[in-house]
């Protein structure tokens, strides 16, 4: 059974505490946008995925009772950067298993200002010992020590080292990660931030864990996403056809034993994760990463960009700075990757990134991206990962 997005919306993500609001505020403007867009009222969801990692236990039901109170089943998701993605890919679940017709997916996140530390992606490095994810600092603390530097710029910086030693990548090319997205965001107003900078700017920044500057590392944000899941039968039963994108395939990974065999900061933040998810969804869906027209992939540091590049096939390993600084992966080269600005610059709030790429690829396969539009665009792509771990690929399609 086929299942489609047939609406979507979000809130502008911005900086903690800009905004007077509590978190179900945000979940009301991101999913009555989603529903408004599908045509259609919270009395007809089924079910009701909520990701999100920052608050308690039935968050998830605080935050949808303000679209309604009809007793379906809310789920409270929480899979640390993974987690937007991990709830739409349970609302696709419920559909194409038969179950449903029509879901809700919802992420959000209120967060605080600083650097990311203990809980959610940050892994708890106050408690190294009891961390989530202290088997993957285990690895880096092995080969590079621990400083007292933000614990998850610390292990991707430490990934980007090794990356540069090993394959000659250069501190301009990963600046030049963080110049392209900046510069894409400037065109998207649901963008933390919208101002572009020169790879020289971005280099001079501060510093926050060598090579990574400030203007390479996606900031604590506030926002929700949201987008309405539907099965093919619900499509034509209302006349969805003209909003329907096809959630083509998906899939999910979690660490195997290559993640940690290396010793390599590159594999513990993920790379083979990708690297497999990515596998799977163009062997489920027929199609390779040279059919995919946009790409919204997890650049919570530049150097995820480029390792995730070499992970979904765009290039060989080694090749990814070389990639970007083509221009290959912008307007006019191959791929338009992370027109919405990316996690760098539209912003991170843990719980709605992955819906929120599902929303920017859906009005990008719609022709609905405005001023961001990527010109002819029919087939896209969305990577997301959480350290801990988890990758989810979704490949999109407009029918």
């Amino acid at each position: 059974m086929k299942s489609y997005i047939v609406g979507v919306g979000m809130t502008k993500f911005e900086k903690p505490e800009t905004r007077d609001w509590q978190y179900w505020d945000m979940v009301k403007e991101a999913g009555t946008q989603a529903l408004q867009d599908a045509g259609i009222t919270y009395d007809q969801v089924e079910q009701v995925p909520v990701g999100y990692c920052f608050q308690p236990s039935t968050a998830g039901q605080r935050a949808a009772y303000e679209l309604g109170l009809t007793g379906v089943p809310v789920y409270n998701v929480n899979n640390n950067c993974a987690t937007g993605s991990t709830a739409l890919m349970m609302a696709r679940q419920f559909v194409e298993g038969g179950l449903n017709d029509c879901v809700l997916a919802l992420g959000f996140e209120k967060m605080a200002r600083g650097a990311l530390g203990g809980g959610g992606d940050g892994g708890g490095a106050s408690d190294f010992k009891t961390s989530p994810v202290a088997r993957h600092y285990g690895i880096m603390a092995a080969r590079h020590g621990f400083e007292m530097t933000p614990p998850t710029a610390q292990i991707f910086g430490n990934a980007a080292r090794e990356h540069m030693e090993k394959y000659g990548t250069t501190e301009a090319q990963l600046a030049a990660v963080g110049a392209k997205n900046h510069r894409h965001s400037t065109n998207n107003p649901y963008a933390q931030f919208q101002d572009a900078y020169t790879v020289d700017e971005i280099l001079a920044a501060r510093t926050v864990h060598r090579p990574l500057t400030k203007l390479q590392c996606s900031p604590t944000s506030d926002g929700a996403a949201a987008a309405v899941v539907v099965s093919e039968r619900f499509v034509e039963r209302h006349g969805l056809e003209s909003k329907a994108v096809e959630i083509t395939a998906q899939a999910m990974t979690t660490d195997t034993g290559e993640s940690f065999a290396s010793g390599s900061c590159v594999d513990a933040v993920g790379q083979p994760m990708s690297r497999e998810a990515a596998r799977r969804v163009y062997e489920a869906s027929g199609l390779g990463i040279e059919d995919m027209d946009v790409v919204e992939l997890h650049d919570c540091f530049s150097v995820n960009e480029l390792l995730t590049y070499e992970a979904l096939g765009m290039c060989a390993p080694g090749e990814s700075g070389k990639l970007v600084e083509s221009g290959a992966t912008t307007y006019g080269g191959r791929w338009v990757v992370n027109p919405s600005g990316g996690l760098i610059s539209k912003g991170h709030p843990l719980g709605a990134t992955g819906i929120a790429q599902a929303a920017e690829l859906t009005w990008q396969l719609r022709g609905e991206a405005g001023a961001r539009q990527v010109e002819g665009a029919r087939v896209g792509l969305a990577h997301n990962i959480g350290l801990g771990g988890a990758a989810v690929v979704t490949v999109l399609r407009r029918p």
